[in-house]
């Protein structure tokens, strides 16, 4: 099999490249060129994709004999993920661009320059398990559920999983892949993970966003509508926080109050209390199926709102084009533009931009 290995710089997908290999594959190493700033520089563990990482990926490469490629894809990045990025925190929302890149830069874009050039799968170093049955491909969880990293898979397609390579999702431990790496000479064994968003290298998201959609002052209102306090830019927030709260008005039981709704229009937050961040109720319109589709418009299922947080079983319900998930304890400070993947057991059966939540507490309470 003809595998193109996606070499981000990182150890994972040094060691899958390598395993790949192992197995008997042609394998091609390709970094993507993310940045137009091509000398951009690491920051210890922040960000990824940047000069250094491609200059490590070329080493892991020459390591495994391997020919190695870097590509340009920061066009496709921008337009794809920082703009959508964009975009979506200027409507109010709260995206995760890790499933956009997947979506449509690894596992789209990638994935069909890969098999315009004749390769039969993209290899990369993410945690998660691909099992072949009579019915089509499935994508599972990992056996680490540490490191499992399925959720932000749950973008891909059938047609996209069926030219999919993971190496590591059988593997136990991220610290049997870094001995690996050691046994095998790799630069990276020990290289921290990169963490935070990639084109935010500094980690100041405020500031960047700020930058790019424009900082207005606008009003905090309480559940009721009443004035209690302002703010630099709508932008800035998000639902289920409680830090930079420029709150004049106390809150009548002295409590806490949390961030509820962000709405750009009228550039206001509404806030309240941390019991109303309880959802009864998330839906969306954008979704995919990875794999085959459920037989039936209304299933059982474990939906997971964020890439760490805990699967809560739920019961989906597809009508008229909008998927409707009712979980059986409501999910905690869901935010509009988040991702919602649904499980069956390990399987991962797909994923929904969230458009609407309904809260599990009232306005009256």
């Amino acid at each position: 099999m003809r595998v193109l290995a996606a070499m981000s710089g990182g150890v994972d997908s040094a060691v899958a490249a390598a395993r790949a290999v192992d197995a008997g594959h042609d394998v091609v190493g390709v970094h993507l060129a993310l940045s137009r700033a091509g000398g951009t520089l690491r920051a210890g563990s922040r960000g990824c994709c940047t000069i250094e990482d491609a200059m490590d990926a070329r080493r892991a490469a020459d390591r495994l004999g391997i020919p190695f490629y870097v590509w340009d894809f920061s066009e496709r990045f921008r337009d794809d993920v920082i703009d959508d990025f964009v975009a979506e925190y200027r409507a109010g929302r709260t995206p995760n661009p890790c499933m956009r890149c997947n979506e449509k830069i690894k596992f789209a874009a990638l994935l069909e320059r890969a098999l315009e050039l004749g390769f039969d799968a993209v290899c990369t170093g993410h945690y998660a398990t691909l099992l072949d049955t009579p019915e089509g491909r499935e994508l599972h969880r990992a056996s680490d559920n540490a490191k499992d990293q399925s959720y932000v898979l749950g973008v891909l397609t059938a047609a996209q999983l069926a030219h999919t390579y993971f190496p590591l999702g059988s593997t136990p431990s991220k610290a049997l892949v870094r001995a690996e790496a050691e046994e095998r000479g790799l630069t990276v064994a020990q290289k921290p993970d990169s963490h935070d968003i990639c084109f935010i290298p500094d980690g100041d998201t405020r500031g960047w966003l700020a930058d790019k959609v424009g900082a207005e002052r606008g009003e905090i209102l309480d559940r009721t509508g009443a004035v209690v306090g302002s703010h630099e830019g709508a932008h800035a927030f998000t639902v289920g926080q409680r830090r930079g709260l420029q709150l004049g008005v106390p809150a009548a039981d002295g409590k806490p109050r949390f961030v509820l709704e962000v709405r750009p229009v009228s550039n206001t937050v509404v806030v309240g209390p941390k019991e109303a961040l309880a959802c009864a109720e998330i839906a969306g319109e954008r979704f995919t199926w990875a794999g085959r589709a459920p037989r039936e418009e209304r299933f059982a299922c474990h939906a997971q709102i964020r890439a760490h947080a805990e699967p809560v079983p739920a019961v989906a319900e597809l009508v008229d084009g909008v998927l409707t998930v009712r979980p059986e304890t409501p999910f905690d400070g869901v935010a509009p533009g988040q991702t919602a993947v649904l499980y069956d057991g390990t399987r991962v059966l797909g994923q929904f931009t969230i458009d609407r939540t309904v809260s599990a507490v009232p306005v009256e309470a």
